[in-house]
C-alpha cells in the first residue's frame, strides 16, 4: 500500500476513533485499515494510536502527527484541484462546526440551499456548544458567537445577538412584567444548564443578579418551549427565539438592562481559504445571515 493512502487511512481512523469507522469512510475493509496504520507505526518506530476493545485514541505523538498529516493531505488536494481545473469550482466535502441551536435554526436551511446549488459538494456539520479547534479537528469553517480571541483565523462578521429575558404574553397577563432585575425574584424562572439551583444573570455593566429558578433544564429548546407555553420566564440568546419574537409568541423584558451585544462571525483557518467550496459557502452564508433581521439588530 502506498504511503499516501496509508496516511489517509490513519487520518480517517483517528477522526472516527475506530478502525471500522475509518475503513467505512475510506471504502476499504477494517483489516486493511488496521494493516495500514500498523505499517505506518512500524515505519515511524512509534505508536500513533492506543487501542481498546471499544475505540482507538491518539497518542500525544499521534495527535501532533495527525495535524501535520491533515496539512499534507489538504495541500495535496489543493494541488490536485488546481491541476484538474477545479480550484474555482466548489467540489468535495465541507466540514462545518457551529453552536447546536444556531445550526438547527440557521445553518441547516442555508446548507440545503447551498448543496442544491452546488451538487458536487457534500457537507458534514458538527453542532456542538463548545469551541472546536478547526485545525486540530479538521474543520473548514465555524460559527463563533462572542468576542474572538487573537488567533490565526480569518473572520467575517455576519451579525450580532444579545442575551434576553423572555416570556409568553399569557404569562405577562397573569403575573405582570418585571420592571428591574431585582423583581425577577417574584417570578417563575426557568434556567438552563447543569449543577445546583443557584444561578446568576448579569445585566448591563452592573453586578450579577443572583436568581433561584423554580425549574432548571439542560436543554435550550426545552426552556424555550416552557416559556412559550406561558409557565415562566427564561434567559436565552436572541437568535434562539428570533421567529418567536417576530410572531409575538414570546416577548422580551428588561431590554434596557441587557448586556452588550455579542458578535457572530464565520471563521476559517488561514490556510483553508483557497478551496472553492470554502470561499463559496462563506460568501453565500454571510450574505444570507446578514439579511436575517433576527441577527441584524441587537436590541428590540
Amino acid at each position: 500500500m502506498d504511503r499516501l493512502h496509508a496516511l489517509s487511512l490513519f487520518a480517517a481512523v483517528a477522526e472516527a476513533e475506530s478502525f471500522a469507522g475509518g475503513a467505512r469512510a475510506m471504502g476499504v475493509s477494517a483489516p486493511t485499515a488496521t494493516r495500514a496504520v500498523h505499517a505506518l507505526e512500524t515505519a515511524l518506530g512509534t505508536a500513533l494510536l492506543t487501542r481498546t476493545t471499544r475505540r482507538v485514541r491518539l497518542t500525544e505523538t499521534g495527535r501532533v502527527y495527525l495535524e501535520q498529516v491533515r496539512d499534507v493531505l489538504a495541500q495535496l488536494q489543493a494541488a490536485d484541484d488546481q491541476a484538474a481545473g477545479t480550484a474555482q469550482r466548489p467540489v468535495g466535502q465541507l466540514r462545518i462546526t457551529c453552536p447546536q441551536e444556531f445550526g438547527r435554526i440557521y445553518v441547516a436551511p442555508l446548507l440545503t440551499e447551498f448543496l442544491d446549488r452546488f451538487p458536487a459538494v457534500s457537507a458534514d456539520v458538527l453542532m456542538v456548544d463548545r469551541v472546536v479547534n478547526l485545525v486540530e479537528e479538521g474543520f473548514d469553517l465555524a460559527v463563533r458567537i462572542g468576542p474572538l480571541p487573537s488567533s490565526g483565523l480569518v473572520a467575517v462578521r455576519v451579525g450580532e445577538v444579545r442575551r434576553i429575558v423572555c416570556g409568553a404574553p399569557a404569562y405577562f397577563r397573569q403575573h405582570g412584567r418585571p420592571a428591574s432585575p431585582a423583581e425577577l425574584s417574584r417570578h417563575r424562572l426557568v434556567s438552563i444548564g447543569t449543577g445546583g439551583p443557584a444561578r446568576e444573570w448579569r445585566f448591563g455593566s452592573g453586578p450579577a443578579v443572583a436568581i433561584r429558578p423554580q425549574l432548571n433544564v439542560s436543554s435550550i429548546a426545552a426552556a424555550i418551549e416552557i416559556a412559550r407555553q406561558g409557565w415562566g420566564l427564561s434567559r436565552v440568546l436572541s437568535y434562539q427565539v428570533g421567529p418567536d419574537l417576530e410572531s409575538g409568541a414570546l416577548e422580551t423584558v428588561l431590554d434596557a438592562e441587557a448586556p452588550e451585544a455579542l458578535p457572530i462571525h464565520l471563521v476559517r483557518a488561514d490556510g483553508r481559504g483557497s478551496a472553492a467550496k470554502v470561499r463559496a459557502f462563506m460568501a453565500f452564508a454571510a450574505e444570507r445571515l446578514r439579511q436575517n433581521s433576527a441577527l441584524r439588530r441587537a436590541r428590540a
